[in-house]
């Protein structure tokens, strides 16, 4: 518990993506779902409770799911696909160029279980490299939420959005602390925290592990920025550039490779319009293991001792 950020509970992000997609169907009759013999996993099942006709067990046959998805779009329905984030890029990765993104097929690509969270399961299983794949494509949005609510706020408006979505979330509990009643803008990046020392962009898990990082920098006389870039692509550059202009120092944080992540877009960003010093914690250039998501976390690079320590070294070369 933190006495600056409090939360009363801790939930899967996956969870969130199961309520939002349960709400949405009794709210848009167009709405589909389907899934790679995942459904518990995805929390999928309530939706398929509710409205069997409107769910469809592809089973362990990803490519098909994408390809009958992008033809499901054509009828005026709006399909989600459900399974793991391994198995909703880097497996069909064909088939989402090729089906959905290049004729902007309406096609909402939701996967669970991304990074090293995955935990046990390993490394092939925890793909790192998903945000990198997905953000390439010309014209797809990429989604990272960072708790259940803003998940489940997320789930239901990319329903509104006209083109193809990538929403990535896990596996683990992680800490509630954004509002139920959040309205969820795509490409819109959410202040956390005020600061004028340094700016931290984080993503996914690494909001709360930023956020913890705010109190132990307080008391080392370093005040903190913290913003929550939910969407990496559209990127809200303005956001970006604001923040990097008033600290004069930046630090990206991601649970995903170094190369091809948020970072690797907000030193793009920065070179381009405003040269910013900038360190990243992200996983350096390796796959994963199985560990729980715990050990992961410290084991490469992703704890909130990890932000501090770029913290530090980044305003050092401010300073220079």
């Amino acid at each position: 518990m933190s006495a600056k950020f409090p939360f009363t509970e801790k939930k899967d992000t996956r969870s969130g993506f199961g309520a939002g997609l349960l709400e949405l169907g009794k709210k848009n009759p167009n709405v589909v779902a389907l899934c790679a013999d995942l459904t518990g996993s995805l929390k999928m099942d309530a939706f398929e409770k509710e409205f069997p006709d409107r769910f469809f067990q592809i089973g362990i046959a990803e490519a098909n799911m994408m390809g009958i998805a992008a033809g499901l779009t054509i009828g005026g329905k709006i399909p989600f696909t459900g399974t793991f984030a391994n198995f909703s890029t880097g497996r069909v990765y064909d088939q989402i160029r090729q089906s959905i993104a290049y004729s902007g097929k309406n096609v909402k690509i939701c996967a669970s279980h991304a990074g090293i969270t995955l935990g046990e399961d390993g490394a092939t299983h925890q793909i790192l490299e998903d945000i990198g794949l997905m953000k390439m494509l010309p014209g797809m949005v990429v989604i990272n939420p960072c708790d259940y609510n803003q998940t489940k706020a997320a789930t239901l408006a990319i329903a509104d959005y006209v083109g193809p979505v990538y929403l990535r979330f896990g596996r683990p509990s992680v800490p509630i602390f954004t509002p139920a009643d959040q309205k969820f803008e795509i490409g819109k990046a959410i202040v956390m925290n005020e600061g004028k020392d340094v700016s931290i962009f984080a993503t996914g898990h690494l909001v709360w592990k930023a956020l913890m990082a705010v109190e132990e920098l307080e008391a080392m006389g370093i005040n903190a920025e913290v913003i929550n870039i939910h969407t990496i692509k559209p990127l809200d550059n303005a956001a970006v550039l604001k923040s990097a202009m008033k600290t004069k120092c930046i630090v990206t944080a991601e649970e995903h490779q170094m190369n091809g992540g948020l970072g690797d877009s907000i030193a793009q960003l920065l070179s381009r319009e405003y040269p910013t010093p900038i360190e990243m914690v992200a996983v350096k250039d390796s796959f994963g293991e199985s560990g729980t998501p715990d050990q992961l976390m410290v084991k490469y690079g992703l704890d909130t001792s990890d932000i501090i320590k770029a913290v530090q070294k980044v305003i050092k070369r401010k300073m220079v």
